[in-house]
């Protein structure tokens, strides 16, 4: 693992309600040996908002004009991200990023900026760890500490996982992209959504009953975008609870039925969302998915990565 890298902190969407968490966070990156900068983010609330919409996109602008920056690492999710897109900078930040490797890191609502980065500057980010629910956990988790900066700071990588077992094998090359289901719903019929065929598209989402995720899948269905992409990989779907009026339906029958219509392999268990285990992983590269006897595999290359200075 690099040492020395400087971490600017960003928080685009809701303020850090969990103070001991963001200070664990803070920590664990200082101890590690990195200087992290930024930390007013920490301090900032403007309703359920880390900020005003003028103070979080001077933010992420600046990041534009900072070419000490190595690693953006959001806060923290929740919703307001939806809110900057028209306001950003994204000839700077394209000029920015391709002068110098600069790793945007994020999940759940962040989401949107990554793609609408990627749709309007053609920029690869990261999906991945955030630093209060991750960094900041009373546990830290060693896969997603250790995943995270093999990702950093590695030009390719290779991750694996078992996906059901049952799964017929896969083998499909594209543009690794997605995140947050609902979020990437929401930028559909925008200019934030990138135009992505032929992709690898993966998604994830919290407490979102499973009718809701079979809506939101259809959703992409029925607006052509499941039907130009070579795969769909479903990352975790947690905390959701289903009810009576369900009479069995769950997870597992949503994804069945979208299968079904979608024409495409549909590959599960990633581990990536709001799970404490997850993988970092590039929104915009190309990566190979292979599936074989229920063991899934991402090959990676294409992403901005931290060059060892020895600074």
């Amino acid at each position: 693992m690099h040492r020395n890298l400087k971490i600017q902190l960003i928080a685009p969407s809701g303020y850090p309600h969990d103070q001991a968490a963001v200070r664990r966070g803070v920590e664990r990156l200082e101890v590690a040996g990195h200087a992290v900068v930024g930390k007013d983010a920490l301090q900032r609330i403007d309703q359920r908002f880390a900020g005003s919409v003028a103070e979080r996109v001077a933010e992420l602008n600046a990041l534009g004009t900072d070419p000490s920056v190595d690693i953006a690492l959001a806060v923290r999710g929740g919703y307001g991200a939806h809110q900057l897109l028209q306001h950003l900078d994204y000839d700077g930040l394209a000029e920015r990023l391709g002068s110098r490797p600069l790793a945007m890191v994020g999940h759940s609502d962040f989401t949107a900026v990554q793609l609408a980065l990627l749709a309007r500057s053609n920029l690869v980010t990261f999906g991945g760890p955030m630093l209060s629910a991750d960094f900041g956990a009373e546990a830290l988790r060693d896969f997603t500490w250790r995943h995270f900066w093999k990702a950093m700071c590695s030009s390719t990588m290779d991750v694996a996982w078992s996906a059901a077992p049952d799964s017929p094998d896969v083998d499909v090359e594209g543009t690794l992209w997605g995140g947050n289901l609902a979020v990437v719903c929401a930028l559909v019929g925008t200019p934030y959504m990138p135009v992505v065929d032929g992709g690898i598209l993966f998604v994830e989402d919290v407490s979102e009953p499973p009718f809701r995720v079979e809506r939101m899948l259809y959703h992409l269905y029925l607006a052509g975008i499941l039907g130009r992409q070579k795969a769909l990989v479903l990352g975790d779907f947690s905390s959701y609870r289903s009810s009576e009026y369900d009479n069995g339906y769950d997870l597992p029958d949503a994804i069945e039925r979208i299968g079904a219509v979608a024409g495409i392999p549909v590959v599960t268990e990633l581990p990536f969302g709001h799970c404490p285990d997850k993988f970092t992983l590039p929104v915009g590269a190309h990566a190979r998915l292979r599936l074989a006897g229920g063991e899934a595999s991402l090959a990676i290359h294409g992403y901005p990565s931290i060059p060892d200075t020895n600074r």
